[in-house]
C-alpha cells in the first residue's frame, strides 16, 4: 500500500487511528498494541501477502535468539558469539538469497560461461530494512543494551507502518520506550495537526516534485539514445532532484503518520544537498543509514582507533557494503567506490587544514554527488557513461538524435524547475525545521490545506524509489 494513495490516505489510515485509540480509551492496552501490529502487517501484505511469513519468521527468529542473547545463562554449551553469529547469518542469508541471488548467479555465469538458470525473485517490500533494524536489535542485545521486551512489544517496533517500508531505520532504544508511555496512548491534537501538516508536505514533495522530475530522468537515462551537454545536465540534475524530494517525501510522509500515534520517528533529512564537504553530506542524508553503518560496521571493524590506513580501509569497507545494500548491481557497488574514496580524499584533506570558501567547498561536494548520482540511478554503466559524456562532452545545444523537443516541453521551462529546485534544497528552511517552527495558527492550517490539494493528483500513483532497496 503507498503513502501517496487513496486508499491509504482515506481508508487504511483513519481507520487505523481511530481503532487504535479507540481501544486506548477501553483501556485494553494489550489490545491496541495487537490490532496496531495487526494493521501494519495487512499494510505490508497490501504488496503481496505471500512474503507475509518471511517477515514472520524473521521477526521471530530474531526475537528468540535476542531474547536468549540478553539472558545467556540458559545456555551453557553455546557461546553468545556463536549465537550471534547464527543470527547474523539467518538475516544476511535471508537479504542474500531474494535480493542478490540473481545478480550472483549472472556473474558466475559471466565468469565460467555457464548457463544457471535465474531465480527472477521478486523482491521482499522492505527486507533491506527490517534487517538492518534487526541486526541492530541482535547485536545490541549480544552486548547487553536491550531490554526483556515482550514479543508484542517486539512486532510492533519492527512492523509500525509508518516506517516499516522505507525507513527510517529505526532503533529499539528510540521506540521501544514510546511505545510504553502512558500519555502517548491518548490522543494529542497537537501531535494531530503536526502529523497532518508533515504528512502533507512529505506528499507535496513526492507528487508534484519527485514525479515531475521523474518524467525527465527516465526520458534521459531510459529512453533517449544520445543527448547533447544541456540534456545531460538535465538527466542528472534530475533524477538528483527526483531522489530526495522523493524519498525524503517519504520520510516526512512516515513521521507524520506516525505523529498521529504520538510517536516521533527519527529525523532522516537535514538538508544534504546544503553540504560543504562529504562528511557533512553523510551527516544530512538518509542519517539513519549512516547511523547503523557506523555503529555497527564501521566503529566493529576498528574505526579511526588503528592508525590511518586502517581507518581508510574502515571507510571504503564501510561505504562499499552501503553501496551493495542498495542495489544487487555493479552501478551499487560502484556508487559506494565513490564515496568511501571520496570520504578518504576528504580525510587526507582535513589534514593539510586548508579550509575553501564555502561556496567553492558547496560546488564541489554538490557536483560530486551529483555525478555519483548518475551510476545510482542508470540501469547499466552504458546508461551511466552516456549522461556523463553529455555532460562533460556532448555538443552544447546542438539538437540530438532522440529529438529532446518532442520528449520534453522546452529546455527553459525544465531548467525553471532546476533552478527553482535548488534554491529550494539550498536556501530555504527543510522540512525538520518546519517542524520545529510549526504553531497551531492560520498559517499553517493555510499551508496544509495547500499541501493536501496534491490528493488531487493521486490518480498518478507511483511507487516511492527507496521500494526497490
Amino acid at each position: 500500500m503507498l503513502f501517496n494513495s487513496y486508499e491509504f490516505i482515506f481508508a487504511f489510515l483513519p481507520i487505523t487511528f481511530f481503532i487504535y485509540f479507540y481501544l486506548n480509551k477501553k483501556h485494553l492496552t494489550e489490545a491496541s498494541k495487537a490490532f496496531l501490529v495487526f494493521a501494519s502487517l495487512f499494510f505490508y501484505s497490501w504488496w503481496n501477502v505471500k512474503y507475509l511469513p518471511l517477515i514472520l519468521i524473521s521477526m521471530l527468529v530474531n526475537y528468540t535468539i535476542g531474547k536468549e542473547l540478553s539472558t545467556p545463562k540458559k545456555f551453557k554449551k553455546v557461546s553468545k558469539r556463536a549465537l550471534l553469529t547464527v543470527a547474523v547469518i539467518f538475516n544476511l542469508s535471508l537479504l542474500g538469497y531474494f535480493k542478490y541471488m540473481d545478480f550472483f548467479i549472472e556473474n558466475i555465469n559471466w565468469l565460467l560461461h555457464a548457463k544457471i538458470g535465474l531465480l527472477h525473485l521478486a523482491l521482499p517490500l522492505a527486507i533491506s530494512f527490517f534487517t538492518f533494524q534487526q541486526i541492530a536489535y541482535i547485536v545490541d542485545s549480544y552486548r547487553g543494551e536491550t531490554k526483556d521486551y515482550d514479543f508484542l512489544n517486539y512486532a510492533l517496533f519492527v512492523t509500525f507502518f509508518p516506517q516499516l517500508i522505507a525507513g527510517p531505520i529505526v532503533h529499539h532504544a528510540e521506540m521501544m520506550p514510546q511505545f510504553a508511555k502512558l500519555k502517548n496512548r491518548v490522543k494529542n491534537y497537537y501531535n494531530i495537526a503536526l502529523g497532518l501538516f508533515i504528512f502533507s508536505m512529505g506528499l507535496f514533495k513526492k507528487v508534484i516534485i519527485a514525479d515531475t522530475f521523474a518524467e525527465w530522468a527516465t526520458k534521459g537515462f531510459d529512453v533517449a539514445k544520445d543527448l547533447n551537454m544541456l540534456e545531460g545536465w538535465i538527466t542528472s540534475l534530475s533524477y538528483t532532484m527526483q531522489l530526495y524530494f522523493d524519498f525524503s517525501g517519504y520520510t516526512d510522509m512516515a513521521i507524520g503518520a506516525a505523529l498521529l500515534f504520538n510517536i516521533q520517528l527519527p529525523t532522516n533529512f537535514l538538508s544534504p544537498y546544503k553540504a560543504t564537504s562529504i562528511q557533512d553530506f553523510w551527516r544530512r542524508w538518509h542519517i539513519t543509514l549512516s547511523r547503523f553503518l557506523k555503529d555497527y560496521i564501521y566503529i566493529p571493524l576498528g574505526g579511526n582507533r588503528k592508525g590511518e590506513l586502517r581507518t581508510y580501509t574502515n571507510l571504503f569497507t564501510t561505504f562499499l557494503l552501503g553501496g551493495i545494500w542498495h542495489g544487487a548491481g555493479w552501478t551499487f557497488v560502484f556508487w559506494g567506490v565513490m564515496h568511501g574514496i571520496a570520504l578518504i580524499i576528504h580525510r587526507i584533506w582535513q589534514k593539510f587544514k586548508i579550509k575553501l570558501p564555502t561556496i567553492l567547498a558547496w560546488f564541489i561536494t554538490f557536483n560530486f554527488i551529483n555525478i555519483a548520482w548518475v551510476f545510482f540511478r542508470a540501469k547499466s554503466f552504458g546508461d551511466a557513461i552516456k549522461v556523463l559524456k553529455a555532460m562533460f562532452g556532448g555538443n552544447f545545444i546542438v539538437p540530438t538524435a532522440n529529438n529532446w523537443s518532442k520528449l520534453f516541453d522546452s529546455e527553459q521551462y525544465i531548467w525553471a524547475w532546476v533552478i527553482v529546485s535548488l534554491i529550494v534544497v539550498t536556501l530555504l528552511p527543510n522540512s525538520m525545521e518546519w517542524k520545529e517552527r510549526f504553531k497551531t495558527n492560520w498559517f499553517y492550517l493555510i499551508l496544509t490545506a495547500l499541501f493536501c490539494l496534491t490528493i488531487f493528483m493521486l490518480y498518478k500513483k507511483s511507487e516511492f524509489l527507496y521500494f526497490n532497496f
